[in-house]
């Protein structure tokens, strides 16, 4: 697919990638990076890979969009929680520990391969290793996400994951009790400049940056369902949806997530009153105390809101029910 685009005024010092982003057919930033890099752009007839480019109103940008790779993972049989499934979309409650799609660790045993076995007809447009994906969950993060069969849901989904108009809530057991009933964290992430696995808040922000050091936007929105004696149930909404943004946004405030290793130290040895059984609850629970129970959003088809829910899963709650007997 060939496009032509000319910039105007109000577009005027917009980053590429940032504009090539908003065009109806580019899902996201990443693949205009993508289409960038691999030199399907050219401004003013000249192939341009840099997507920090400022570009220029008057500038012509011509734009080659290859056809969708071929899904080409192996398909694998594995156990599906399926919500709902119809022509356009596929929604799942996906268990912890499973990864979402391969990777150089993982080139096998994920919610992609399982997927492809239950339906060959995902969409393409995220690539051979990532067909239907629209957005991811941690492994170790159980709960609801949903995946594009068609490239027209694709584009559709994305967009509304893009414009934060996707509803997203999830609970999680955090370390500690807040004072306030709710709040709000309002602070940009981005890759933590040591570790690179990890994110970071951006404490102060610099002008002379550059924009991937400045950070995305975040906020998260909580709220207590439960107060314990050392350890508190949240609800938390989205109101965008960056990796790891609920556990590093928690851990800011002080209330790291229960069995995240990553973000957050257990402070189980400096609390005298919790019994030998609840400490070993908590030690077995081997993963980040995180649900993802709820996912609204237009259907790309229709256009009507539709909602989805899913109880935390089992282990999730033989550690509240701990908590709650201790």
């Amino acid at each position: 697919m060939n496009l032509q685009h000319l910039i105007q005024e109000d577009e005027d010092g917009k980053r590429l990638d940032q504009l090539l982003s908003t065009l109806d057919e580019i899902v996201s930033r990443t693949q205009a990076q993508r289409l960038l890099k691999s030199g399907n752009v050219l401004l003013n007839g000249k192939a341009e890979m840099s997507p920090s480019r400022k570009v220029r109103t008057g500038q012509e940008i011509m734009l080659t969009i290859p056809p969708p790779e071929s899904t080409e993972v192996i398909s694998e049989a594995g156990e599906l929680d399926i919500l709902f499934e119809d022509e356009h979309l596929i929604v799942i409650n996906k268990a912890a520990g499973v990864v979402v799609h391969p990777s150089a660790g993982h080139p096998s045993g994920t919610l992609v391969n399982y997927l492809l076995h239950h339906c060959q007809d995902l969409s393409g447009i995220g690539g051979v290793l990532r067909p239907g994906i629209v957005h991811r969950l941690d492994k170790d993060t159980s709960g609801i996400l949903v995946v594009a069969k068609t490239d027209d849901a694709h584009q559709n989904l994305s967009e509304q994951f893009k414009e934060h108009s996707v509803k997203r809530q999830y609970q999680t057991m955090v370390w500690g009790v807040p004072e306030k009933e709710h709040g709000v964290i309002n602070a940009a992430l981005r890759r933590h400049p040591v570790r690179r696995k990890d994110m970071s808040i951006v404490e102060n922000e610099n002008p002379e940056e550059s924009e991937r050091e400045k950070g995305k936007y975040a906020v998260t929105h909580w709220r207590v369902l439960q107060r314990f004696e050392f350890s508190t149930l949240l609800a938390c909404r989205l109101e965008t949806g960056r990796t790891h943004q609920i556990r590093v946004h928690l851990t800011s405030i002080g209330h790291p997530v229960i069995g995240d290793p990553q973000y957050g130290k257990s402070p189980l040895k400096r609390l005298p009153s919790v019994s030998a059984e609840l400490s070993q609850t908590i030690a077995n629970f081997r993963r980040q105390a995180l649900h993802a129970e709820i996912l609204g959003f237009k259907h790309p088809s229709s256009g009507e809101w539709v909602e989805y829910s899913a109880a935390i899963p089992d282990d999730f709650q033989q550690l509240l029910k701990a908590i709650q007997h201790d």
